[in-house]
């Protein structure tokens, strides 16, 4: 790989130095220093007990030239907490390169290729840094204009692997075709479209599940296929208010691990979202069914790693800091999700939001229930309030796999936010969140100050108290033994950020409990974090 790196580089010199084109970038920093605190679990393992700090950084290059466009992005990681957020991983190398040629129909793409076929659900390729995600497929792609309504892409390659960057690869070759068209009938206006998948197993990959097979119960062994083959079908449609799209996807038996055992199953997928709205109304409808459709480069891959796909999360990602915490992950072996939103504008100043969500397994566990009112007003000059509330079960046994913990959390949450403009460029946001819980860590408090300075300065400070003393509530020492202390706990954030152009720098001390953190609809466990965090993102 190497090698394959300086000739890409010696290509990109020689194009830049011999032509005129145009060339980009930006870059991407995170630092983050390690404070020990014990009384909430930050601390026994390397990152807090020896190395005390850690960096990731991304650099990506583009140069364009009569129709080719070149890419490189470099990864580097110094005892980074990103992959493993107990331990540290270093590592520097290529984490991305693709060459693409632009003709008059046909685009052709070699390298490491970001992509999708419909809204993810069969297949996506993307990168997502906030989670350390990153499944590009290293191989080809064509797209090809067939006519100025139908669209073709065909591509093939090794899905890369997250453990290590220089485009280290997973032994499965992935194909996949998609056709898309778009059409005007009337005011009514479609794009449908078709995509096909075909995962087949090397050799290694299929020794090691026949492994696993036969390690497990006579009764519960089968023959493993080296093939997988999904298909998807889908279409959006808009006629004036009214938009409508709806995909449906299937995929072929295979070898999947469901709660620790292989088993051969086939698994679909119904996705949903309908979309109405009007002067003062605005209706949104989503639906999802799940079953067994995990798409993966092979059966062994656990956790978030070697995803082939993305599904839609159906429940409302909840920005606020309190709700964050519970967030529903979609479910790939059984899931039956629902979401109604309403929007209602009475006057150019006021506006409600009323959502329900309803999520159970197949088999009618129950997962997650949301009630959830938000109200907005702005008819006071430099004034702006919002306030709410969100009633939620959550099962925090299924979606964060524990034990240590009553299955369900039952939480009421009102919040208020205030946002005062002391000019065209100068703003104070003042914002107060209570979680009322007797499950899991019991009740908090959450409370926001911030001052901005448009377009350069923002400033906040920020605490989280953990209400451990309510009365009847779970105490989270009894539940949790790594904890010194049994007095509640503050969780402080103290921001600031500076902006100039296309660059900006963050500054933060950060004290944040375990919890699910969530990025782009993928959400996983982290745990603990004390210390002191720094970012700088810039493009050119």
């Amino acid at each position: 790989m190497k090698k394959s790196a300086i000739l890409f580089l010696l290509l990109f010199i020689s194009a830049k130095i011999f032509a005129q084109g145009t060339f980009s970038g930006d870059l991407m920093m995170n630092l983050n220093s390690f404070q020990r605190d014990t009384n909430i679990r930050a601390a026994g393992n390397p990152l807090y007990d020896n190395y005390l700090s850690g960096s990731e950084a991304w650099l990506s290059l583009r140069y364009n030239i009569k129709g080719f466009t070149f890419f490189l992005r470099a990864d580097g990681f110094n005892n980074s907490n990103l992959k493993n957020n107990t331990s540290a991983n270093t590592d520097f190398g290529v984490g991305a390169w693709s060459i693409t040629k632009e003709m008059k129909d046909l685009s052709i793409t070699v390298g490491t290729i970001y992509d999708q076929i419909g809204s993810g659900i069969l297949f996506r390729a993307y990168e997502n840094r906030g989670l350390l995600i990153d499944n590009g497929l290293v191989g080809l792609q064509l797209k090809y204009n067939l006519t100025n309504n139908i669209s073709l892409k065909a591509f093939t390659g090794q899905q890369k692997n997250n453990n290590a960057v220089n485009n280290l690869r997973y032994g499965p070759v992935i194909r996949g075709f998609n056709a898309e068209g778009d059409y005007s009938i009337g005011k009514v206006h479609i794009v449908p479209g078709v995509g096909f998948i075909d995962r087949t197993l090397d050799a290694n990959s299929m020794n090691q599940v026949v492994g696993n097979i036969n390690s497990q119960p006579l009764e519960t062994r089968f023959v493993p296929m080296y093939n997988v083959y999904g298909f998807t079908g889908y279409n959006t449609l808009t006629y004036k208010g009214f938009s409508w799209y709806a995909e449906g996807a299937y995929k072929t038996h295979e070898a999947l691990n469901e709660y620790n055992l292989l088993v051969d199953k086939p698994g679909n997928v119904q996705y949903t979202s309908l979309n109405y709205g009007r002067k003062g109304v605005a209706l949104s409808l989503t639906g999802k069914r799940t079953e067994h459709f995990l798409m993966k480069t092979s059966p062994n891959e656990l956790k978030n790693e070697g995803y082939m796909n993305w599904q839609p999360v159906v429940a409302v990602l909840r920005p606020e800091r309190l709700m964050s915490r519970y967030t529903p992950a979609s479910q790939d072996i059984s899931e039956l999700a629902g979401t109604a939103n309403l929007n209602l504008a009475p006057n150019d100043v006021t506006n409600f939001t009323l959502t329900y969500t309803s999520i159970n397994t197949l088999d009618n566990i129950k997962l997650y229930r949301e009630g959830f009112v938000e109200g907005y007003y702005q008819g006071l000059k430099s004034w702006i309030f919002q306030g709410g509330v969100q009633y939620m079960e959550y099962n925090v046994s299924l979606y964060q796999t524990r034990s240590d913990t009553p299955q369900t959390l039952f939480a009421i949450t009102p919040f208020v936010e205030a946002t005062y403009r002391i000019s065209d460029l100068k703003s104070v946001r003042a914002e107060v969140q209570y979680m009322s819980s007797k499950q899991d860590y019991g009740s908090w408090i959450f409370a926001l100050l911030e001052y901005s300075i448009a377009p350069k300065w923002s400033f906040s400070l920020s605490d989280m108290y953990n209400v451990r003393q309510v009365k009847n509530a779970y105490n989270p020492n009894h539940i949790y033994p790594g904890f010194a202390s049994k007095k509640a706990d503050h969780y402080y954030n103290i921001f600031v950020a500076y902006t100039k152009g296309a660059h900006r720098f963050t500054l933060a001390y950060v004290k944040q409990i375990d919890g699910i953190n969530c990025t782009g609809g993928v959400c996983r466990y982290e745990p603990a974090f004390n210390g002191v965090k720094a970012t700088v993102t810039s493009s050119f």
